[in-house]
């Protein structure tokens, strides 16, 4: 190979080393910075004692009564999950996306305010199932500690009793909480987090119309998760 066209090689992989070396490392020292195994915890009375202390306190009787929320995931995504009939709808872009979580034939999407069917229709309905599984998770999470196939222990940490939730999924979730039970913050070991153990805040709490608090706001190592718009409708 001639030195002319040596020269331009080195130089572009001195500028891949440059750019990926750093991140490389500051990703590795992320990772061993908070990366920790799941902890153990003890199942039963007690743990059932404190998930229930957390729904207490976050009103889960008015979260039960309420028949429809509403909220805004990151300014991105709208929802509006009417509970009572099991069935949510979903705005992103220009495309509107009614799921009916009871009955999928009742599945309409909509672009531009045209319903439209199909192949199209079948992959924005994917997708919108993909986004209201992430996002209603980081409104509603708390209240799922009941749901069929979770299981509930009691951890202790130097920060006190945490509850520790692991879905039939395998995903878990280490809640802090404060005195009165209402959580702070959780630990994540679950199959979308980068890193097992990272911590994301639950700090900044909303009362709904319907006395439900819910969160909105989180935020996990440099990034934040902003939710808005939030209703409870009766």
């Amino acid at each position: 190979m001639s030195k002319t066209k040596k020269k331009p090689l080195k130089i572009i992989l001195g500028i891949v080393i440059f750019i990926t070396l750093p991140s490389i490392l500051f990703l590795g020292f992320i990772y061993f910075k908070y990366s920790e195994d799941i902890p153990t915890g003890v199942t039963g009375f007690k743990a059932d004692v404190l998930a229930n202390k957390m729904l207490d306190v976050l009103n889960k009787k008015a979260f039960d009564s309420t028949n429809t929320f509403e909220w805004t995931y990151k300014g991105k995504r709208h929802y509006k999950w009417e509970k009572h009939k099991n069935c949510s709808e979903v705005y992103w872009e220009s495309y509107k996306v009614k799921l009916n979580f009871s009955d999928s034939t009742l599945n309409q999407v909509y672009v531009h305010s045209f319903k439209v069917d199909g192949e199209l229709a079948n992959d924005l309905i994917q997708e919108a199932k993909k986004y209201y599984k992430n996002d209603s998770f980081w409104v509603f999470a708390p209240y799922q500690v009941f749901d069929k196939g979770v299981k509930r222990a009691v951890v202790n940490t130097t920060q006190g009793k945490a509850l520790l939730v692991t879905y039939s999924s395998g995903d878990s979730y280490l809640w802090h909480l404060d005195e009165t039970g209402k959580p702070t913050s959780f630990k994540m070991w679950d199959k979308q987090s980068p890193i097992d153990g990272l911590e994301a805040s639950w700090t900044d709490w909303t009362t709904t119309e319907t006395g439900v608090e819910l969160p909105t706001f989180h935020k996990f190592l440099f990034f934040g998760i902003e939710i808005t718009d939030i209703k409870g409708i009766d």
